[in-house]
């Protein structure tokens, strides 16, 4: 695979010829690993497995090495680096993306990875949800994630939730549809929620909100209704009266583009979830409308401003 120079002026390939491109993947991983990260050279060469390893590069229009990418033959993701010039502009998606397309042409069923603790975030928006506890590699503190190809991903933890919250959101297009209880207190109300939720609803996007209690959240401050006080057009806040509403048990977030977060509980965070699963979130936005057309405006979140 060899893609066209995109709007942001780079190209992702992948390696075919190892030896060959040795020395781009090189250039690129010994400034960010080695002189930005102090990583010993020796460690980061890692001359007997590298050759192994499926590879993919970034470059710029004039064919300058930019980012680095690989798949170990452990199915693991690793050595993901980009030029400081060149970050925040797309590469490291691109990268990924490429990377995880390579390995389910390859017939993998999952792929993991060690993220570095400021990259968190950055893996967790692409579906890649936490496993574990923190630990240090070269250095450096990581977190152990791993992302199921072509399957929903089981969400057993909060930060697990947190993570599949953040896939699902950073995924929307324009549109996203929230079935909860009472906000989800230790979910929609963590820090890295609601900065997600504004960057959604500040590019645009609209989110629907479906309650069962509204006055719990109201009662605790939630952080969400405070946001839709400042971004009134980009949220919109329903009451679930119907008994047969409100009997029905799970909680769940769906995007326009087919990603989903479902909980058979609400008040859990357990469930499953996944970028691409184009059925089930037709399933759940089926769900959601008509649920949203029986249920009330919540007048008193009004009476707040919104």
């Amino acid at each position: 695979m060899d893609s066209a120079p995109s709007a942001n002026g780079f190209r992702i390939a992948v390696v075919e010829d190892y030896a060959a491109a040795q020395p781009a993947l090189r250039a690129v991983r010994e400034i960010v690993f080695v002189r930005e990260q102090n990583v010993p050279l020796e460690l980061e060469l890692d001359a007997e497995r590298d050759p192994l390893c499926r590879h993919v590069l970034a470059f710029d229009r004039d064919g300058t090495p930019i980012g680095t990418g690989r798949l170990t033959p452990d199915h693991r993701i690793g050595r993901m680096a980009v030029l400081a010039e060149w970050r925040g502009r797309g590469v490291g998606e691109a990268l990924l993306a490429a990377l995880i397309e390579l390995a389910a042409q390859l017939g993998w069923r999952q792929v993991s990875l060690h993220a570095q603790a400021a990259a968190i975030g950055f893996y967790a928006r692409n579906g890649f949800l936490p496993e574990g506890e923190r630990f240090l590699e070269a250095d450096i503190e990581h977190l152990s994630m791993r992302r199921l190809l072509g399957a929903p991903n089981p969400v057993e933890t909060r930060e697990a939730g947190l993570a599949a919250l953040l896939g699902i959101v950073a995924g929307a297009r324009r549109g996203l549809a929230i079935y909860s209880r009472e906000l989800d207190p230790g979910l929609l109300d963590r820090p890295d929620a609601v900065a997600a939720l504004r960057r959604f609803a500040t590019a645009g996007g609209i989110a629907r909100v479906l309650l069962q209690d509204p006055a719990a959240p109201q009662r605790a401050l939630a952080p969400l209704i405070a946001l839709a006080q400042r971004l009134p057009s980009a949220f919109e806040f329903r009451a679930i009266e119907e008994p047969v509403d409100r009997n029905h048990p799970p909680a769940y977030l769906v995007n326009d583009r087919d990603g989903w977060y479902y909980r058979p509980l609400g008040h859990r965070f357990d469930g499953e979830t996944r970028l691409d699963g184009g059925a089930r979130a037709r399933q759940l936005r089926a769900h959601f409308e008509p649920v949203w057309e029986r249920a009330r405006p919540c007048t008193e979140y009004r009476a707040l401003g919104i």
